[in-house]
């Protein structure tokens, strides 16, 4: 099945306004208090941010002689690069689970290799 970035990077931005929502108004009192609303704010920044790179990475797809390799892979590493950053970040801001806090870089080596890919498609045509 060929991945809709379009859809991924819509519901990957309906993910990151609702935890904001959540956030902000559910849980202000309790991050404060443990020091971890920095960390939920970030995690919440950057996947809206990567949402909107996937949304963008859908769009490139459709064009006519789209570089469909490199755009696959950065769509994929945003993908996955999100998931693993915001995730651990979000995950660790409401459990203190400090341990998380290691995987968390690895989810933006991704996201950065997810921005190499986006370069490498923008230099690439996919004749």
């Amino acid at each position: 099945m060929k991945p809709s970035w379009i859809t991924a990077g819509a519901l990957v931005g309906f993910a990151a306004v609702a935890a904001g929502s959540f956030g902000a108004h559910l849980l202000e009192t309790r991050l404060e208090e443990t020091g971890q609303a920095t960390n939920w704010e970030t995690a919440v920044r950057y996947a809206l941010a990567h949402a909107l790179a996937l949304v963008a990475v859908g769009l490139l797809a459709r064009l006519p002689h789209s570089p469909g390799a490199p755009l696959s892979a950065a769509g994929w590493c945003f993908l996955l690069g999100t998931a693993i950053f915001s995730g651990c970040l979000g995950v660790l801001a409401l459990s203190g689970l400090r341990w998380l806090g290691a995987i968390v870089p690895i989810g933006g080596l991704l996201m950065l290799a997810g921005w190499l890919a986006l370069a490498i498609a923008g230099l690439t045509r996919g004749d």
